[in-house]
């Protein structure tokens, strides 16, 4: 499986995504990260939280979404201007979800302010991506529509601390609360997803 992590920049959130991903994955599984208009270079901070939780960044680089180097089979962005893009043609007709996270790079303040969104942003991302590589995907992958459906709820999952409880998820989602079991991951306290009754 090839996940796509696709923001504008491609220097924080996707970079966080596509290493902790890979770092995170089973054999055979690859995460590549993009911009549609990258700025050019990797935070820094990034790549320093992602060092202190013992994930490898070599090669980390900030590139544009026409210099991937396979087409992905899932398309994940991470940034609300990303989301509304279409992706370049020979992307193709890919499963595409959204999985919003603020931008770190935007936040002023002190350091101790400032290192706590790159926190942030990064629990967000692990949180999601645990409970993504926990699905039932054998069966997921023959239902496109359900497949995206799950990893759409999976978007809108917002660990409450860095314990990873979260909120705004539908607790009569079958699926989703066996793949947060299976990641051991708590299913306690479960909100309801937006638009549900």
């Amino acid at each position: 499986m090839k996940v796509l992590f696709l923001c504008t920049g491609n220097s924080c959130r996707s970079i966080l995504g596509e290493f902790t991903l890979n770092h995170l994955a089973p054999s055979g599984w690859r995460a590549m990260s993009a911009g549609s208009r990258p700025t050019g270079y990797v935070h820094p901070r990034s790549l320093a939280l992602l060092g202190s939780e013992g994930i490898s960044t070599q090669g980390a680089s900030s590139k544009s979404w026409e210099d991937l180097p396979e087409v992905p089979d899932i398309v994940i962005t991470v940034c609300g201007s990303a989301a509304g893009e279409e992706c370049p043609a020979y992307i193709g007709n890919v499963l595409r979800t959204h999985w919003g996270v603020e931008d770190p790079a935007h936040v002023t303040g002190t350091e101790a302010q400032i290192n706590a969104a790159f926190r942030k942003a990064y629990t967000i991302l692990r949180a999601r991506i645990e409970a993504f590589l926990a699905l039932p995907l054998d069966r997921l992958a023959s239902d496109r529509g359900a497949f995206k459906t799950v990893l759409d709820e999976i978007g809108q999952l917002m660990p409450t601390d860095e314990a990873g409880v979260f909120t705004l998820i539908d607790p009569r989602d079958g699926d989703l609360v066996a793949a947060l079991a299976a990641a051991g991951l708590p299913t306690t306290d479960l909100g309801t997803a937006p638009g549900r009754p």
